[in-house]
């Protein structure tokens, strides 16, 4: 059931992709760009950076087809952008600051413009682009998320142990609970005790997964603010978190599964009060405290870490909506923006899953058996174990298990793909009996252990 006070807003999408391990390279395309033959502009390019990430933005008047991968020896960061066009020569144009040492760029004859970053050390690329707001048009973003550096090796040393791969985090999070039954069906049907029986189950699933594990925000019959549920998520370093509901509404004839992120609104509001408490609760915002910062870094930093939580959140609301469509009717075929309290936590990808309404008796009933709920849960392990095959974090197992195969995203090639992982073409075609460089999305190609 929806919190009293939440709203609708007006859905705003972000477009892209988001490697939120670590991976070096993506090919990121926005919806309808493989159909646009017109040009885009590119307007400008702007730089800035704080303690935790330089963040380059080029300003386009229209969605963009790009490409990123990185070179080593020396570092660089690679930006190749197709069908568009530059007034003016952008090497040089703008000041290098963080992580960047130089900008380059240069058109390719049938294949672009290609921006190079020369880097002063490694450091991990990510892409996503913004569609209008207010005073803005469309940006690219490039994110460049500096790795550490390897400590000096000794001269003498024992053996190195393998560094162990850690677990993804999942926060599952029954709405309601105790004194709050939340909505009731007809005959009599209570949302907290219908939520946590589907969160059970969800969580005996997780369980099961190699690489995954579970904290249950409430495992019982109990009630819990709505805050505490954020600040026990965080405690735990969650990765994910996911709220269950069921939904509930006047006209007993509305049906179907919903998926919220935080909307807009929401996300500003929740901005604005983390900067005003953050010297009373030094909370942290991607592993960096605010209570030391200044107004304009602490809002940068906060900016930054909710940005990324926003997409992230996006592309996981995603997979989950495509496999609750699996299960029965969704309510909206898109992931709908709400400001629910839940969904605030500036640096974990948060979403919140309407599983049925309960006031609809046909809907109240299925949601009483053990199968309908069974098959919710099952939805929603699908929907995390797509989101993590191309957003694993970076050390975790599932992340490890990613780089021996490569599920087919539209818009990649097979030179692409083997630049990314740093293997050869050929090297990658004996690996996977392809007799050609043809590949289709879906397929999914088992990468080799080591490049040529």
């Amino acid at each position: 059931m929806k919190e009293p006070s939440a709203r609708p807003l007006r859905r705003r999408f972000l477009w892209g992709c988001v490697r939120l391990g670590g991976v070096l390279a993506s090919a990121c395309v926005a919806p309808g760009v493989w159909a646009q033959r017109k040009s885009v502009l590119v307007r400008e390019l702007r730089v800035k950076s704080t303690e935790v990430m330089t963040r380059a933005v080029f300003d386009v008047n229209g969605p963009v087809d790009h490409h990123i991968f990185t070179l080593h020896d020396p570092e660089r960061v690679v930006v190749d952008l197709k069908n568009v066009r530059l007034p003016k020569d952008i090497s040089g144009a703008e000041r290098p600051g963080g992580v960047i040492r130089t900008i380059r760029s240069a058109f390719r004859e049938g294949k672009g413009l290609r921006v190079v970053f020369d880097l002063h050390r490694r450091a991990s690329p990510r892409s996503f682009l913004l569609p209008p707001s207010g005073q803005y048009g469309y940006r690219l973003v490039i994110d460049l998320k500096e790795q550490k550096g390897r400590a000096p090796t000794p001269v003498k040393s024992a053996a190195r142990q393998p560094a162990r791969l850690r677990d993804v985090v999942i926060a599952i999070d029954a709405g309601h609970g105790g004194k709050d039954p939340g909505a009731i069906g007809r005959r009599g049907t209570r949302e907290k005790d219908v939520v946590l029986s589907v969160a059970r189950r969800l969580e005996a699933l997780i369980k099961k997964q190699p690489g995954m594990q579970v904290v249950m925000i409430r495992d019982r019959d109990s009630y819990l603010p709505l805050r505490a549920r954020i600040r026990k998520a965080r405690r735990h370093r969650a990765d994910l978190f996911i709220s269950i509901h069921a939904d509930a509404a006047r006209n007993r004839r509305a049906q179907g599964s919903s998926v919220y992120v935080l909307s807009p609104r929401g996300a500003s509001s929740e901005h604005a009060r983390w900067l005003a408490q953050r010297e009373n609760d030094a909370d942290l915002i991607g592993g960096v405290s605010l209570d030391d910062k200044d107004d304009v870094l602490a809002s940068v930093l906060l900016d930054l870490s909710q940005t990324a939580t926003t997409e992230a959140s996006i592309e996981l609301a995603n997979s989950l909506l495509v496999q609750l469509k699996r299960v029965g009717r969704v309510r909206n075929k898109r992931v709908e923006q709400a400001g629910f309290a839940v969904l605030k936590s500036p640096d974990i990808p948060s979403v919140l899953v309407e599983t049925a309404f309960i006031s609809n008796p046909s809907e109240e009933k299925r949601l009483r058996t053990r199968a309908y709920q069974q098959a919710l849960a099952q939805a929603m392990l699908g929907g995390l174990r797509g989101y993590f095959r191309h957003h694993a974090p970076s050390g975790s197992q599932l992340a490890q298990l990613n780089r021996s195969r490569h599920v087919i995203r539209r818009g990649e090639t097979l030179s692409a793909i083997a630049a990314h992982y740093h293997v050869g073409i050929s090297q990658l075609r004996r690996h996977n009996a392809l007799k050609t460089n043809d590949i289709r999305v879906g397929q999914v190609l088992r990468i080799p252990t080591s490049g040529l």
